[in-house]
């Protein structure tokens, strides 16, 4: 999702409602993790994609069409924005539902959480900012910490398979960086409830669209209440109400503040799958946390010029599952 960055309130110190909010976002999200994969055990993976942010889609419209004071983007921008969610929300989603299916859910939350990696790499590579040497020295912490991650999936059983997954995964953070670099400029006039409403429904069509012969030879019936529970708070819990939560949090505390929460993303998601679902962290899962958490933070402590640093705070609590 791509909330706005046009807040410039300054921290307030203190641990107040929205700090708790905020608290209850990375719950929301890293518990995430394995509703989908518990998900997943019976639905296909386009099928539970497509449902999740189609749902998503709609709510975010709705609450969108009630919020005062808010204006549609002018048509161009509309195009463009719609054409970014192709990438953002359907190409990251398609990576990020075929990776789930083959890794594991603690795995798949490390790698998410070094998405802000990828959004200084790429905007180095287009000429809009520059990090210093402090910062890189935070990227190549987060890459490391990633490849002691990624490897250690070959002691998993169906070691290969859940490997890929893992790439699938980081492949499609790429995507959600480029996504996010290149949405940067709209953030500044745009309503967030409207960016997000619109490149989410354009990736929700992609996603149905591909989905189509999963959808065809469903069965509607047979689908359990737990099943329609798990997309339901995949959809509107992880994409809705924890966006809403996290909306809310760079407006009071600001970007940086509120980005420090999403740290609590793999942390509940590794206890939680440990606890839901079986997955006991190795050590060097435990090692690749501690190293993309120390790279995340030296990140954040550069003194990088302003896209970079919000971008890759915002990302690293937004690239959700």
């Amino acid at each position: 999702m791509t909330p706005s960055q046009t807040s410039h309130t300054a921290p307030r110190p203190g641990f107040g409602t929205t700090d708790l909010g905020l608290v209850v976002m990375s719950l929301i999200w890293g518990i995430n993790y394995s509703v989908v994969k518990a998900g997943l055990r019976t639905l296909s993976p386009l099928t539970f994609s497509g449902l999740r942010v189609t749902m998503a889609a709609i709510v975010l419209f709705t609450i969108a069409a009630f919020v005062r004071d808010t204006k549609l983007p002018p048509r161009r921008d509309i195009i463009t924005l719609a054409l970014l969610g192709l990438v953002g929300h359907g190409v990251y989603q398609l990576f990020f539902i075929f990776g789930m299916s083959r890794t594991r859910a603690g795995v798949a939350a490390l790698v998410v959480a070094a998405g802000p990696a990828w959004i200084a790499i790429i905007s180095r590579m287009l000429g809009r900012e520059h990090l210093p040497l402090r910062g890189w020295g935070g990227i190549g912490l987060q890459l490391l910490g990633v490849a002691c991650v990624v490897g250690s999936a070959q002691g998993f059983e169906g070691g290969r398979d859940v490997m890929l997954g893992a790439g699938l995964i980081a492949m499609g953070s790429i995507a959600w960086a480029t996504f996010s670099v290149l949405l940067q400029p709209y953030t500044k006039t745009a309503h967030p409830l409207h960016l997000s409403a619109i490149t989410m429904a354009s990736g929700a069509l992609v996603l149905v669209s591909i989905a189509i012969p999963d959808l065809l030879t469903l069965e509607w019936g047979a689908v359990t209440l737990a099943e329609w529970g798990a997309v339901t708070y995949a959809g509107i819990g992880a994409l809705v109400v924890a966006y809403l939560l996290f909306y809310q949090g760079v407006r009071v505390l600001g970007a940086t503040r509120t980005a420090m929460y999403g740290n609590l993303q793999p942390i509940v998601a590794i206890a939680f799958a440990w606890f839901m679902l079986g997955e006991q962290p190795t050590a060097w899962q435990l090692l690749g946390a501690a190293l993309i958490m120390a790279g995340l933070l030296l990140s954040r402590t550069a003194h990088a010029r302003p896209m970079v640093a919000r971008a890759a705070a915002v990302s690293s609590s937004v690239q959700t599952s």
